[in-house]
């Protein structure tokens, strides 16, 4: 069992770049990326589609309950991606990254591709909502596989003295992926129509899934194993219980607790109330039009993801711990007036629809929708959101990789990213909603993310501490 959790040796500009002299950071870099960002996009799609997925795999009559299902069948993906975390965390330890994350991508493009075919509601009742949660489930399981790998073999590959900068280019490709995500799911859109979109062509982004992972297939499979992990193979050093290592040795638990309650819960909440939450309070609650929405939050996506570096570069010379600190902080402290922002320059929500009754005598309720909402200063408080995520995420990836030892850091360092992500971040969409929904008060919901936030920057400055000049060479 491993007795040390990292070692603190000096750095030297001989170990800063021995491990890029045998090979193409850029490459590496590219490779990992291209698999990551289509595996977001396949588990960003569900939430984006959230309103025509309700429609077609729950029973009709209560709008709202069927939109709140969906979104609890969403949150199942996250919830489960921990489990995915330990699966797939233990093979990664035990054979390696290279073929871990190979496998998580093919289950992820399966199960959303079978998404894409999968019948509705009205066609086989309520298997539909059933196997709809299991592939949900499936999901889950593979990202929660995925990013640790993705991260682990980046940070393996990258110089010690350059960790943040080369782990930051993986940190966006969850922003990526939902960026893309909303771009193809906008051409899809208005290519069709509304009606056409509505009935059938929701579909496309998820098949067009099944394309995008034989394309990074191709891309992953000319990769070579992490060279830490092939040198601690060579000399028979691997974990023979990862499981066991991780979790029932005192002190590294104690570090992954404080990974999760010091760090990455904190940074899960900002990145789904500024890139979740955001969208659906500005659908949902303000009744903006939806070609407006997603162009707020692509064009916020777009200006804001260049950050992701910045934050991880600059993390290399100041430290992960202060920056994403600050990031907690500045965001449970501006939620409140930056939704009330957006509420003010929504404009005045209006009638374009008057009720009506359909042919067969039901009731068709009135369509709402904000009237003039200011698009730039919309976009602008959006970004500022984005921004919030740039500063907690952008280093993550380098300080969970510092925090444990090469024999057990891919199950180590996924349990708590993707509990942090997976269950406090994935669960704000859902209760933030709810929240609103019970209380009507449309900022009720911000409770809950400021809450966690405040938490992780209580903790995180009282506990955590800052190891950027550490080696990861055991």
């Amino acid at each position: 069992m491993a007795q040390h959790i990292t070692s603190t040796t000096p750095l030297s500009s001989t170990d800063s770049t021995n491990i890029t002299e045998k090979t193409n950071i850029w490459q590496v870099i590219l490779a990992s990326s291209a698999g990551t960002v289509i595996e977001w996009y396949d588990f960003y799609i569900f939430g984006s589609l959230a309103t025509f997925i309700a429609a077609k795999f729950y029973p009709q009559g209560n709008d709202l309950v069927a939109y709140l299902s969906t979104l609890a069948t969403f949150a199942t993906g996250f919830i489960v991606r921990p489990f995915g975390a330990l699966v797939f965390g233990r093979l990664g330890d035990l054979i390696g990254r290279k073929y871990t994350f190979l496998i998580t991508m093919f289950l992820m493009g399966g199960a959303t591709f079978v998404i894409g075919i999968l019948p509705g509601y009205q066609t086989i009742g309520i298997l539909a909502p059933i196997m709809l949660v299991l592939l949900r489930l499936l999901q889950g399981l593979a990202l929660g596989g995925e990013y640790g790998g993705a991260a682990t073999y980046v940070a393996e590959h990258s110089p010690d003295a350059k960790r943040g900068y080369y782990t930051s280019f993986i940190q966006t490709t969850a922003t990526l992926g939902l960026f893309i995500s909303i771009g193809v799911i906008l051409i899809t859109r208005l290519s069709l129509g509304d009606e056409d979109f509505k009935e059938w062509g929701w579909r496309l982004p998820f098949l067009l899934s099944l394309i995008l992972v034989i394309g990074s297939y191709i891309i992953r499979a000319r990769l070579k194993e992490s060279p830490l992990f092939t040198k601690m193979k060579a000399e028979g050093k691997t974990s023979k219980n990862p499981l066991k290592e991780s979790f029932a040795n005192k002190e590294n638990l104690k570090m992954v607790l404080l990974a999760l309650f010091g760090a990455t819960a904190g940074q899960g909440v900002v990145w789904y109330t500024g890139q979740f939450y955001a969208l659906s309070f500005m659908e949902k609650v303000l009744k903006i039009d939806y070609l407006t929405c997603y162009t707020i939050v692509g064009v916020a996506l777009v200006f804001a993801t260049p950050f992701f570096v910045v934050f991880g570069s600059l993390s290399d010379r100041i430290g992960r711990k202060s920056i994403m600190m600050a990031g907690c902080l500045i965001a449970a402290v501006s939620y409140i007036p930056i939704y009330q922002a957006m509420h003010a320059f929504a404009g005045p929500i209006v009638e374009i629809t008057a009720a009506s009754t359909s042919a067969d005598g039901t009731a068709i309720p009135s369509v709402m929708q904000a009237a003039s909402p200011n698009v730039p200063i919309l976009t602008l408080l959006v970004f500022i959101q984005v921004l919030f995520v740039t500063m907690v995420y952008g280093p993550i990836a380098a300080y969970l990789v510092e925090l444990f030892p090469t024999r057990i850091r891919y199950t180590s360092m996924s349990l708590p990213y993707h509990v942090g992500n997976g269950v406090f971040g994935g669960l704000v969409p859902f209760i933030a909603t709810y929240v609103v929904a019970e209380t009507g008060n449309i900022y009720a919901g911000l409770a809950y993310p400021i809450g966690v936030a405040i938490i992780t920057f209580i903790i995180g400055t009282l506990f955590v501490k800052d190891r950027r000049h550490v080696k990861i060479t055991d």
